[in-house]
């Protein structure tokens, strides 16, 4: 467990690098690494974030929901933790969000270059139905703006499988990413269906949409819990907010 000196501020990456813990500058509550994100400051005094705690200088430590970026912009936390003026655009919030999908986005085609991951209606269909293909699933991935019957048939499949529904509560459905990022994350155009199969990249990715999730809609006071969840019951608050 780390001892925390400083409430607000982190003595870097490399110093701090076994640090399991933080304190959140807005709660004030402390909490594992990665229910957080770290912020640093640019050479030029604006504050960004460090989504892999990799940037130098001192950093502050925020929880991983897009309630808890915002309302640290709006109280000036990021001045007051910094201890001295920073740059802090009002748009952090929703810049950090945009980060945070394209790491997802990125870990999306890494698993594809790796052939963990297919795309297409017809075949995550096939590989739902072939028990061979079955075995190495991981998740189901749909377009957030997709089509509600392909979703509802593909998720039937699911539900009507012997081989995944022994536990159907936990095979993760992902509906983080538009269509329009899944195209850019499997390299061909209009992809509403995707699956992933077994493999070190599926389970970056898994986590990575997971944080993805959280951040859009935990609250400040759940994180904790929500890091604890699931990612089938993430995603399913999502698709129940959008229905």
């Amino acid at each position: 467990m780390l001892g925390i000196a400083d409430p607000d501020l982190d003595n870097g990456p490399r110093t701090d690098r076994s640090a399991t813990v933080r304190m959140c500058a807005v709660t004030r509550q402390v909490r594992p690494i990665d229910e957080l994100i770290r912020f640093v400051l640019s050479p030029t005094g604006e504050v960004v974030p460090d989504l892999k705690r990799k940037l130098p200088g001192r950093g502050l430590w925020v929880s991983a929901t897009a309630r808890a970026v915002a309302e640290a912009v709006r109280r000036h936390q990021f001045s007051k933790g910094f201890k001295r003026d920073v740059r802090v655009s009002a748009s952090l919030a929703t810049d950090t969000e945009a980060l945070l999908a394209r790491s997802t986005i990125e870990a999306l085609a890494m698993a594809a270059k790796a052939g963990q991951a297919i795309s297409g209606f017809g075949k995550v269909e096939e590989a739902l139905r072939s028990p061979q293909a079955q075995a190495s699933l991981q998740a189901l991935i749909h377009a957030s703006d997709g089509a509600p019957d392909g979703i509802r048939k593909l998720n039937a499949l699911i539900r009507q499988n012997a081989g995944i529904t022994d536990n159907s509560n936990q095979f993760p459905v992902v509906t983080a990413l538009t269509s329009e990022q899944l195209d850019l994350a499997l390299g061909r155009s209009n992809v509403i269906h995707a699956a992933l199969l077994a493999g070190p990249a599926s389970k970056t990715f898994l986590s990575r949409s997971q944080i993805l999730v959280r951040y859009r809609m935990a609250d400040d006071d759940r994180t904790g819990n929500a890091a604890k969840n699931s990612q089938i019951e993430d995603v399913r608050k999502r698709t129940t907010k959008q229905d």
